[in-house]
């Protein structure tokens, strides 16, 4: 069998469908696997440094929205679309697997083209144009949430690396806290804008960190690389405060904390539900909407709180993240909450889908 996996440009597309690759390969490490991508995408990096083939296409971009820009789109497609079929044919692809993003709608459009199955999974809540077109010829759609939209879909969650996936926080956590060299006993408030850092978050902190530290509260903070580092003046006997530029063992990371401030990207709220670890959602307040909506479910369920960007502040960090941080109780609530909502299993889930969607063609 050759899978063929469509979901370029971004980590939020790129993970998921490296995740399920790496499912496949555990369960028949004889299949063969390609990933589209495009000159300018992570997946150029992210492709090959986990040992898959990578076949590039044209980049087309997509509006995320109808505007006059999508009348241009199947002109600019065309070329892309050949690119996409020359490689499902020189791969003899038994199936294209989408997860969105620049690659997803030539892969797809190829795929219908030569009559090549179609999966499709979804990480938003409010799924983009690809996915849209894309679920109107697959054999199958999958997708993150309970709340999506996209008609005869399959809630699976989003699948997610297995550091991620197979974490025991409470077991993990004395190595992760003597890796960050924080105190073992003290609740643990970790703060991520994602991998480039979030601005509005730093300055939150920033300006909180002391009324947290003096609460009991240390705080293990990534601002971004690119991100100035705030000045921490930790004092003999307070709690720390801790910034660093990057994270890159995230696994850690989840294991030392009790709780997270972060935004309500797909993939954040994804792992942070499987693990159970109960989180402040803070939406990205730009674009159309999705990070709210990708939050809301497990906070419906009891797993994490939810504040507009606007809305968060040192005060509100102080009267809404401190209350549970100092409440044992509380906390093991939301986590256990959180963990009952998270899916660990939608790579295996995924993988049945796409030997589903083969047999179904060769059984014609």
């Amino acid at each position: 069998m050759h899978v063929v996996l469509a979901g370029g440009g971004t980590a939020g597309h790129i993970e998921p469908a490296l995740a399920l690759a790496d499912a496949l390969r555990r369960q028949d490490p004889t299949v063969g696997i390609t990933a589209l991508g495009t000159e300018k995408g992570l997946e150029t990096r992210l492709v090959p440094e986990r040992g898959y083939e990578l076949a590039l296409i044209p980049a087309v971009p997509l509006p995320r929205k109808p505007t006059p820009e999508l009348i241009t789109v199947p002109g600019r497609l065309r070329g892309t679309i050949k690119a996409a079929e020359q490689i499902l044919e020189r791969t003899k692809a038994d199936v294209v697997v989408g997860f969105g993003g620049y690659v997803a709608l030539p892969g797809y459009l190829a795929a219908k083209r030569l009559g090549v199955p179609i999966v499709v999974h979804e990480a938003n809540a409010r799924p983009g144009l690809a996915n849209k077109i894309g679920s109107r010829y697959a054999a199958a759609v999958a997708v993150s949430t309970p709340d999506s939209k996209l008609r005869d879909a399959r809630y699976i969650g989003i699948p997610l690396r297995r550091s991620i996936a197979t974490l025991d926080r409470a077991a993990m956590r004395p190595e992760a806290r003597a890796a960050f060299g924080l105190d073992q006993n003290l609740p643990t408030l970790l703060v991520s804008g994602g991998s480039q850092g979030a601005r509005r978050l730093n300055e939150v902190i920033a300006t909180v960190a002391p009324r947290l530290q003096r609460s009991g509260i240390q705080i293990l903070h990534a601002v971004g690389p690119k991100n100035e580092l705030p000045y921490a003046e930790n004092m003999p006997g307070m709690p720390q405060y801790l910034p660093v530029p990057y994270l890159d063992r995230m696994d850690l990371a989840y294991a030392a904390a009790d709780m997270m401030l972060c935004r309500a990207g797909a993939m954040t709220v994804a792992e942070l539900s499987a693990v159970g670890l109960p989180a402040a959602y803070v939406p990205l307040p730009i674009g159309n909407g999705e990070q709210r909506l990708n939050a809301q479910p497990v906070v419906k369920h009891g797993g994490g709180l939810l504040v507009d960007d606007a809305e968060l502040t040192a005060e509100w960090v102080l009267g809404s993240v401190l209350p549970v941080l100092t409440d044992p109780h509380r906390l093991y609530a939301m986590s256990r909450a959180a963990a009952e909502f998270g899916r660990r299993d939608a790579d295996d889930l995924l993988v049945g889908m796409v030997y589903e969607a083969v047999a179904a063609r060769r059984a014609r």
